[in-house]
Formats: structure tokens, C-alpha cells, sequence
């Protein structure tokens, strides 16, 4: 008998479209929930440095306030809009960095290879960071009651809203960063060398009033003094305190003394994130 050639096998590959990406969105943000909820050891370190800085420093600068005459200012309600800010933006910052892990053990490879665009990609590791983020930042929230910020409904969702657009918006930096870098010593150099000065230029943990004109301009170039102040400016909404301190500690953000409104605020960090997501979604278009 005359052995019959086998057949060949056709793999048809479906054609892109949108409900192919809208999948592709779904599946990273899962994935990107998924790793933050089995790695343990991440949550628990991630959160430990925000809660030293809120109840340890906090509690050290409202005594060396409370020594020189500063009494009626808690600075550890001061400083919590900021440990808030700072919370999701170390966890924001990580999520990307998990790029530059896929990229070393050929995963994002796999994933760029799909058949789905990759901007599909880029928009599902961003909403996965955001979120993964914003839940960081849920926790911080929740000590509100020991900073002296009250429990209100309006304020606590307000607060939440605003950290998931900063998340977005850092998440959407930290994967354009990661976009082009190979290796995590690399990553997180760049990462230190970012996140520093655009924390302590953001008035997170000091007033920005009285600051010297050379300072003032810095922290009004910074992104990320429009993601802190708006939930500053939500948090003193709720307190009692005389004009004065008002004025001092929760002066706002000014462009040659006009007084910049929360509203623009917020949508410049709106803006800045689809920017920045629209960067990192042709950086990798380019990439391999």
C-alpha cells in the first residue's frame, strides 16, 4: 500500500478588531490584579513606607509645629493628601516595571506577537496599574480618622477619584518609560531619578506658600503638584480652621497669583495621562 502524505494543518489567525481588543484590555488588566493580589510580600511593603510617613513623620513635625507656636495645624492632616499621592504613585511606578520583567523572560514578546494591536496592550496595563494602584491608595484613605480627616461620604469618593486619574496618569508614565528599557537595574535608576524630585517638588509634605521664587516656579512645573492639591483642597474643605492657617497651609496652586481651580486642575491630569498613554502606545508600536 502507498503511504498517504499527511494533510497539511491550516491555522487561521482571526482578523483584529475592536471586540478582539476590548478582550486584549480585559485580559492584561486581569492579569495585572491577579499578580498584585498573589504577591503578598509587594502589598504589605508597598504600604509600610506611606503609613511611616504619614503617622511616624506626621507625628514628628506636628510636635516640632506644636513647640513653635503652630498649635491648631496637625501636620499629619496636612501631609495626607500627599502620603495618598505618594502611596499610588510607588505602587503606579512598580506595575510598569513589570514590562521590563515580561520583556526579560520573553513574555512580552508573546504578548506583541497576538493579534490584537498593541495599544490594547498598553491600555490594559495602564487601567491595571490605575487600579491596582487606587486600591493602595483605598487603605491610606481608610486611616483618614487618624489624621483628624473626617468620614465623609463625598469626600472619601472624591479623594478615590482623584487618585485613580494621578494613578492613571504616573501608570501611563511608568510604562512609557519601561517601554524602551531592558533590564530593572536600568528601570528603576530612572524610576529613582524621577519620583524623587517630582515628590518633594509637589507640596506634598510642605506648605507652597512662602516658598523661594526659584521653588515656586519648580513645583508649578511639576505634574504631579495638579494630582496632590485637588485632594488637599478637598480635604481642608471639610475642616474648620481660621483664615490665616487657611491661607498658609492650603494657599492652592497660582500662575502669577491667579488662583488655578480644581477643575483645570484635574484635567490637566487627565490630559497629561492620554498624552502619555499615547506616547507609550507608539513607543511600542515601534518596539519589537
Amino acid at each position: 500500500m502507498t503511504a498517504t502524505a499527511p494533510q497539511p494543518v491550516r491555522v487561521q489567525v482571526p482578523p483584529r478588531s475592536l471586540r478582539h481588543d476590548l478582550r486584549a484590555v480585559k485580559i492584561v488588566f486581569h492579569r495585572e490584579v491577579l499578580r498584585f493580589v498573589s504577591e503578598r510580600m509587594r502589598v504589605i511593603s508597598s504600604l509600610i513606607q506611606p503609613v511611616l510617613w504619614l503617622l511616624v513623620l506626621g507625628t514628628g513635625l506636628s510636635s516640632l509645629m506644636a513647640t513653635g507656636g503652630g498649635d491648631g495645624v496637625d501636620l499629619k492632616t496636612f501631609i495626607f493628601p500627599g502620603v495618598c499621592a505618594m502611596t499610588v504613585m510607588f505602587t503606579a511606578m512598580f506595575s510598569a516595571a513589570s514590562i521590563v520583567w515580561d520583556r526579560e523572560f520573553g513574555f512580552l514578546r508573546e504578548m506583541l506577537v497576538a493579534p490584537v494591536s498593541r495599544g490594547a496592550i498598553v491600555i490594559g496595563k495602564c487601567l491595571g496599574g490605575a487600579f491596582v494602584a487606587t486600591a493602595q491608595g483605598v487603605v491610606i484613605v481608610a486611616l483618614a480618622g487618624l489624621v483628624g480627616v473626617p468620614y465623609h461620604p463625598a469626600l472619601m469618593l472624591t479623594l478615590v477619584g482623584e487618585l485613580f486619574l494621578g494613578a492613571f496618569a504616573l501608570t501611563a508614565f511608568g510604562v512609557l518609560l519601561a517601554a524602551r528599557i531592558t533590564n530593572m537595574q536600568s528601570f528603576f535608576a530612572v524610576m529613582q531619578m524621577a519620583m524623587m524630585p517630582m515628590l518633594f517638588l509637589s507640596g506634598a509634605l510642605y506648605p507652597l506658600s512662602g516658598l523661594p521664587a526659584w521653588l515656586g516656579v519648580l513645583t508649578k512645573l511639576n505634574p504631579l503638584t495638579y494630582a496632590v492639591d485637588p485632594m488637599r483642597q478637598a480635604v481642608f474643605s471639610r475642616l474648620q480652621l481660621p483664615p490665616e492657617l487657611e491661607r498658609a497651609f492650603n494657599a492652592g496652586v497660582t500662575w502669577n497669583g491667579w488662583p488655578v481651580p480644581v477643575w483645570l486642575q484635574l484635567l490637566m491630569v487627565a490630559a497629561m495621562g492620554l498624552g502619555l498613554l499615547g506616547l507609550a502606545i507608539v513607543q511600542f508600536r515601534r518596539g519589537d
